[in-house]
């Protein structure tokens, strides 16, 4: 027998899904999978700052393989006290903090490096690394964990039940669950209560030809750590700075191929 709180969740969950299917949207929108409204078109041009060059799309056109979206992390450039790329992902998924960090919702934090041999410190973002071989998909007993042709691991929210085998699978803790009622949505990134989620690389804005919010605001700070772009794509900027200059995975022992990549570690 369900329990009632379980019931009333759930149906307001069903709900605000419902309503953001069917909002208006000057794109082309389809579900991808229940609960996970994301565009079907990839834009004509990439975000200038960036420097991506993506092939012109039919406006038809759905998600594929042919792109490979990845992110390079320069902590060279990473400030120690910055949070901007923190806070405009906070802001562009309504996440609100309760004052308990060990179990709020984090789709990105900073992390702070010592070498305790060298003494050397730095400071990096760390979130979803969106690996191609993803543990947390591997372990989802629902199919909730999914990866999108184009490298982006995400979470169906409509079938998620919260069991967590993915937190427990991600070498990232990368993945939170969300313990309290969610009053705080946006139309691009649905949540509920319960559910488990991380970083979705701004899909909403990647699918119209732009870049995730995280990227954007270290961008407009000027500090320029953040590259974001096509790692298929050998005439993007990313796939330029990575043979140039290289870039690493983070646990690179575990094989995952990761689509974020870090220099200076």
């Amino acid at each position: 027998m369900k329990d009632s709180n379980y019931s009333k969740v759930n149906n307001s969950r069903r709900a605000f899904l419902s309503k953001t299917a069917i909002a208006s949207s000057s794109a082309v929108t389809i579900a991808i999978a229940p609960g996970v409204l994301l565009s079907e078109v990839h834009a004509q041009t990439a975000h200038a700052s960036q420097g991506a060059s993506i092939s012109t799309k039919a406006d038809d056109e759905a998600v594929s393989s042919k792109n490979r979206w990845g992110m390079l992390i320069d902590t060279a450039k990473c400030a120690s006290g910055c949070t901007g790329c923190v806070d405009a992902c906070n802001e562009e998924h309504g996440l609100v903090g309760n004052n308990r960090p060990e179990t709020d919702t984090q789709y990105i934090r900073k992390v702070h490096l010592k070498n305790k041999t060298t003494g050397h410190e730095l400071s990096l973002p760390l979130m979803c690394q969106h690996c191609e071989t993803a543990p947390c998909v591997d372990v989802c007993p629902t199919g909730a964990s999914f990866t999108r042709k184009d490298g982006i691991v995400l979470v169906d929210k409509h079938i998620c039940i919260g069991c967590r085998y993915c937190m427990m699978a991600c070498p990232y803790k990368a993945r939170s669950l969300v313990h309290e009622k969610v009053t705080n949505q946006t139309l691009s990134s649905p949540r509920g209560k319960g559910t488990v989620e991380s970083c979705t690389m701004c899909v909403t804005r990647v699918d119209k030809g732009g870049i995730p919010a995280c990227v954007e605001a270290c961008t407009a700070e000027n500090h320029n750590a953040m590259i974001f772009g096509d790692l298929n794509d050998p005439d993007s900027a990313i796939s330029i700075e990575l043979k140039n200059r290289g870039g690493k995975q983070l646990r690179p022992d575990l094989a995952l191929n990761t689509g974020v990549r870090y220099q200076g570690l």
